[in-house]
C-alpha cells in the first residue's frame, strides 16, 4: 500500500484501501463496534503516518496482510511473514511492535465502550431474586471486592488515563452528529497521537506506594461514582417489589485492598510502606469528602430544621450550611494531618476525623432533619449518595489487608523462645510439634504478662514482622480489614498471629484469616478450622464468625486447573459443614486471578458454581491486575460489575444450586485424580520441563518488564515451586500454549471418553461447577495456538525440546476434539460468535507480535547487538500480547 487515504474519518464509507490499520471483516460484530474499530484503526494509521511516514505505514500494512493470509492457512505467507519480521532493522523494531500493540489497545477500548453502550441500550433493571427473604437478606448482605496489585496490568497509569479519555470521547461521539461529530473525531485523533507519542512501558518498577495510588485512582475516578448509582438502582428495584429502600448507612458492597499491605515474598512492602499507604488513603478520603461537602453546602441552603439540628448549630439562619461548614473545616484539618504521613493523632484529637462514625453523625443529623421537615426528596439527593459513600468507603477510603507468610511468624517465635530459654529438649519453637505450639500460644493468650523483653536483640526480619504488627495496632487497627496468613497449614499459624498482634498493642479482635493454597492445604483446611473451633479460647475470640481464604492461583500451579478446582470445591463443602456443626458463621474469601489458570472467569458464573451454602450472604473476592481496569476502571463498567456481584450473590444465597449427584461427584473425582497425575507427570516428574519452560517462554525476560513491585519468585534460584503463579501463567500465555489452564484436564477428558462417559459428562453440564470448567476451558482452547508455540520452539529451543512442544500441541488438538465431542458444538466458541470474531480480528495483529517476540528473544539470548533496542521492543511485544489476550494473569 503506497499511500495513506485522504478520506475524512467522518465519512460513513471511507476508502477501504486507505485504512491500512483497520480490519475489514467483522461479520458477527455489532455494526457500531465494527465502525468504532475501523475508525480508531484509521486514525491510528494517520497518526503513525504523520510520525513515521507513509512508507513505514505501508510496511505495517504489508505485515498485517501477510499475517491475515497466513492465519487463513497460507503456509508460504507464514514463511514470508517470519522472514519479513526477521529482516526488520533494529531502529524500526520498537515502532513496528508499537503499531500492533496500539491497535490492540484501541480495539480493547472499542469493545469496552461497546459493552457499556449495549448495557445502556438494553436498560435492563437490576435483577433481583423473587424471594420473600430478599429484604432481610439485603440488610445483612456483605460483598467486599479486594483490589490487589498483582502485576498483570502492563499499561502505565499515564496511558490508562489517555485510553479512558478515548473511551469517553467515543461515548460523546455516539451522542453527536454532523459537524459536531467531525470535531469529536479530531479530538480522537489528537488523543491517539498523545498515546502514540507516549512511552507505553514503565522505565522503573513501581513502588508499593505507586501501586496503592493507582488503586486509589480507581476509587476516585470510578467506584466513588458507581457505588451510589448502583445503590439507587437497588432502591428502585426494591420499590418495584413493594420493599422500602436501603437505609442511608447500608453498605452491602465495600472495598478493600492488598496494595501496600501484601508483603508475602515482597521485601519492598515494609512496615513503613504500610503506614504511609494507610495515611495516603486517609488523605484521599478526606479530599473526596471535602468535594462532596462543598456540593452539599451549596445545595442545602434551606433554613427549616428540626430541634436537634437547631441546637447543634446554635439557631443559625442556615443550619445545614453551618453544620457542614464545621464538617468541611474538620475534613480540611484531617487532610492536612494525613499529608504528614504520621498516624499519631494531633494534640487536639477532636479537630480531625479519626473514626468513620464521627463523619457519619453530622451528615445523618442533616438527613434526619430534612426528612422530618418534609424535605425527604432533598435528603435523598446528593446527601444520600455521600452517606452511602461514608458507609462503604469510611474515613479510611478503603480497608487494607496485611498478608504475610506463616513461616515468618514461626521465625519470630523461634528466635523468641530460643532467647528466653523456652526450649523443649533443647529445641526452639520451630521444632516443636503442633500440640506443643498450641499449648504455648494458648497459655500466653490466656495470661497477662508481656511476652517480648525490652532488650530482645531480634533479627531484622523478625523486627520487621513486629513493626508491621505495631503499625496495625496504631489507632487500634483502624483502616485494617484483616491479617491474611499465606501457606497456613495448622491452628498454631492462626494463634501465633493473634498473639503477635496482642503483644504489639492491638486490643480489638482483628480477623486473622488462614489462606489455604496448595492441594494438600486445601484438603486439610476443614480439619484445621475444626481443630481451631474446638478450642474454647478461640471460639470465644472469634465470637461466632470465621473467615477462611481459598487460594486459586497456587493450588492450580501445584495441581493443575481441574484437580485444584475440585479440591477448592470440596474444601468449601467441608468448611461449610464444620462451621455449621460448631454454630459459627463462615465467610469465604476467594483469591481468584484474572486468568483461567489462576481461577479466573466471569463473576456471575463463578459465584453460581460455588457449593450450596458457601455464599450465604457473604462474598469476599480479589479483583486483580488488569481485570481491575476491565471491570472497574470506568463508572459505567463498574456499575455493570457491581450489579452482577449483587444479583449473583443474592441468587446464590437465596437459591443456591443443588448438591451434585453422586454419579457426578464420582466422575469428577476420578477426572481430578487423572488430571493431577497427568499434570505432575509433566511439571514435576519430567527432568527437562523446567529448562523447557525457561527457554521456550519469556519467563527469564519478564524481569525487564517493570510490571509490579513484587519479585517474580519467592526464592531467587528456585524451580517451578518458587515461581509465583502470575509469571507462570503470564509466560505460557505469551507463547499461546496456555498450559496451566488445560494440562492434566486433557488426560481426564480423554480417559472419560475412552470409558464411554461422554453422555454422563454432557449431563453434568447442568451442574454449574462443571459447566463453568467446560466453558472456561473452551475459551482457553480458542485462545491457544499450537502453531505459534511451535514457532517459538523452532526459534528458541533444541530439537528434543521442539519435539516436546510438538507433543504438547498434539495434546491440545486432542483436547479440542474431546471437548467438542462432549459439548456437541461444531467448533470452539460456536455459541459465542462475537468472541470468536473478536479473537479472529485480534489474531491478525497478535501474530506479528508473537513472531517478532520470538525473533527478539533469540537476538537477546544469542546476540548483544543493539541490546537496548531489542529489550525495548521485547517489552512492547509482551505488553501488546497481554493487551490483545486481555486476561493474561
Amino acid at each position: 500500500m503506497s499511500e495513506m487515504s485522504q478520506t475524512s474519518p467522518s465519512d460513513p464509507s471511507p476508502s477501504v484501501a486507505g485504512d491500512p490499520l483497520a480490519e475489514r471483516e467483522f461479520a458477527h460484530l455489532d455494526r457500531r463496534l465494527r465502525d468504532d474499530v475501523r475508525l480508531l484503526g484509521h486514525l491510528l494509521g494517520r497518526v503513525i503516518g504523520a510520525a513515521r511516514g507513509t512508507a513505514f505505514v505501508a510496511r505495517i500494512e504489508a505485515i498485517r496482510a501477510l499475517a491475515k493470509s497466513a492465519r487463513a492457512g497460507d503456509a508460504a505467507d507464514w514463511a514470508r511473514l517470519s522472514e519479513t519480521l526477521a529482516d526488520i532493522p533494529a531502529a524500526d523494531m520498537v515502532d513496528v511492535a508499537r503499531a500492533f500493540n496500539q491497535f490492540l489497545n484501541l480495539a480493547n477500548i472499542a469493545e469496552q465502550h461497546h459493552l457499556t453502550r449495549e448495557d445502556h441500550d438494553r436498560a435492563v433493571p437490576l435483577s433481583l431474586p423473587d424471594d420473600p427473604r430478599l429484604r432481610e437478606t439485603l440488610d445483612s448482605l456483605d460483598i467486599e471486592l479486594v483490589l490487589t496489585a498483582h502485576p498483570t496490568e502492563v499499561l502505565r497509569r499515564t496511558l490508562i488515563q489517555k485510553y479512558d479519555a478515548i473511551a469517553a470521547t467515543l461515548a460523546e461521539r455516539d451522542r453527536a452528529s454532523g459537524a459536531t461529530r467531525a470535531g469529536i473525531e479530531v479530538v480522537l485523533e489528537r488523543l491517539i497521537a498523545e498515546a502514540w507519542h507516549t512511552d507505553e512501558i514503565r522505565q522503573e518498577r513501581p513502588t508499593p506506594q505507586d501501586e496503592a495510588r493507582w488503586g486509589f485512582a480507581v476509587i476516585e475516578n470510578s467506584l466513588w461514582h458507581a457505588l451510589p448509582a448502583v445503590l439507587r438502582e437497588l432502591d428502585l428495584a426494591l420499590a418495584s417489589r413493594g420493599h422500602p429502600p436501603l437505609a442511608p448507612a447500608a453498605a452491602p458492597i465495600r472495598f478493600a485492598t492488598w496494595m501496600g499491605g501484601d508483603r508475602d515474598g515482597n521485601p519492598r512492602v515494609t512496615a513503613t510502606v504500610t503506614r504511609e499507604v494507610l495515611m495516603l488513603a486517609r488523605w484521599m478520603a478526606a479530599d473526596l469528602y471535602l468535594q462532596d461537602v462543598e456540593v452539599l453546602r451549596a445545595a442545602l441552603s434551606m433554613s427549616h430544621c428540626n430541634d436537634e439540628l437547631a441546637r447543634a448549630t446554635g439557631g443559625a439562619h442556615e443550619p445545614y450550611r453551618e453544620l457542614l461548614r464545621t464538617v468541611r473545616d474538620r475534613l480540611a484539618r484531617t487532610r492536612d494531618w494525613a499529608a504528614g504521613l504520621d498516624p499519631a493523632p494531633p494534640a487536639d484529637r477532636e479537630s480531625i476525623f479519626l473514626e468513620t462514625a464521627e463523619l457519619q453523625a453530622p451528615l445523618m443529623l442533616c438527613y434526619r432533619s430534612l426528612v422530618g421537615c418534609g424535605m425527604a426528596n432533598i435528603a435523598n439527593g446528593p446527601l444520600l449518595d455521600t452517606l452511602r459513600r461514608v458507609a462503604a468507603f469510611g474515613i479510611t477510603l478503603v480497608r487494607l489487608d496485611v498478608r504475610q507468610d506463616a513461616a515468618r511468624h514461626v521465625a519470630v517465635f523461634e528466635e523468641l523462645t530460643t532467647y528466653l530459654g523456652f526450649t523443649r529438649g533443647g529445641a526452639g519453637y520451630a521444632s516443636w510439634p503442633e500440640e506443643e505450639r498450641c499449648r504455648f500460644l494458648l497459655a500466653e493468650l490466656a495470661g497477662r504478662r508481656p511476652l517480648f523483653p525490652l532488650d530482645w536483640p531480634a533479627s531484622d526480619e523478625v523486627r520487621e514482622v513486629l513493626d508491621t504488627c505495631r503499625v496495625i495496632a496504631a489507632n487500634d487497627g483502624a483502616g485494617i480489614a484483616q491479617y491474611v496468613i499465606s501457606m497456613a497449614t495448622s491452628p498454631s499459624d492462626v494463634l501465633a498471629v493473634i498473639l503477635l498482634l496482642r503483644e504489639c498493642g492491638l486490643s480489638r479482635a482483628l480477623p486473622v484469616v488462614p489462606l489455604f493454597e496448595t492441594l494438600s492445604d486445601l484438603d486439610g483446611a476443614a480439619d484445621t478450622i475444626d481443630a481451631l473451633l474446638a478450642l474454647p479460647w478461640y471460639r470465644e475470640h472469634v465470637d461466632g464468625y470465621q473467615q477462611v481464604m481459598i487460594g486459586y492461583s497456587d493450588s492450580a500451579k501445584d495441581a493443575g486447573q481441574l484437580a485444584a478446582a475440585w479440591a477448592q470445591y470440596r474444601a468449601q463443602e467441608r468448611l461449610v459443614e464444620v462451621t455449621q456443626r460448631h454454630g459459627v458463621r463462615l465467610a469465604l474469601f476467594h483469591g481468584r486471578g484474572g486468568a483461567v489458570g489462576r481461577g479466573g472467569g466471569p463473576a456471575q458464573a463463578a459465584i453460581a458454581s460455588q457449593p450450596p451454602g458457601s455464599v450465604a450472604g457473604s462474598l469476599r473476592v480479589t479483583e486483580q491486575g488488569e481485570m481491575i481496569r476491565w471491570k472497574l476502571g470506568l463508572p459505567s463498567l463498574a456499575q455493570q460489575t457491581l450489579r452482577r456481584y449483587l444479583g449473583a450473590t443474592l441468587e446464590a444465597t437465596l437459591n443456591p444450586p443443588p448438591a451434585p449427584r453422586a454419579a457426578w461427584r464420582e466422575r469428577i473425582s476420578e477426572m481430578a485424580t487423572s488430571a493431577l497425575t497427568a499434570y505432575r507427570a509433566v511439571v514435576r516428574d519430567d527432568p527437562d520441563f523446567v529448562e523447557l519452560f525457561r527457554t521456550l517462554t519469556p519467563e527469564q525476560e519478564l524481569g525487564i518488564l517493570a510490571l509490579g513491585s513484587r519479585p517474580a519468585r519467592r526464592k531467587a534460584n528456585g524451580g517451578i515451586a518458587s515461581l509465583r503463579a502470575i509469571p507462570w501463567v503470564f509466560a505460557w500465555t505469551q507463547v499461546r500454549l496456555m498450559l496451566p489452564a488445560w494440562l492434566g484436564t486433557d488426560a481426564a477428558l480423554r480417559e472419560a471418553r475412552e470409558h464411554d462417559q461422554a453422555a454422563l459428562l454432557a449431563e453434568m453440564a447442568a451442574w454449574p461447577f462443571f459447566s463453568m470448567q467446560i466453558n472456561m476451558l473452551e475459551m482457553v482452547l480458542a485462545k491457544a495456538d499450537a502453531k505459534l508455540a511451535a514457532y517459538y520452539a523452532e526459534r528458541l529451543v533444541d530439537a528434543p525440546r521442539q519435539a516436546a512442544v510438538a507433543r504438547l500441541g498434539e495434546r491440545l488438538a486432542t483436547l479440542s476434539e474431546d471437548l467438542l465431542a462432549i459439548t456437541g458444538a461444531p467448533h470452539l466458541l460456536a455459541g459465542d460468535p462475537e468472541l470468536a470474531e473478536s479473537l479472529t480480528v485480534r489474531n491478525t495483529y497478535l501474530d506479528p507480535l508473537h513472531l517478532l517476540q520470538a525473533e527478539l528473544l533469540a537476538r537477546r539470548r544469542h546476540d548483544d547487538h543493539a541490546r537496548e533496542a531489542v529489550e525495548q521492543a521485547l517489552q512492547v511485544t509482551m505488553a501488546g500480547i497481554a493487551s490483545g489476550l486481555r486476561n493474561t494473569g
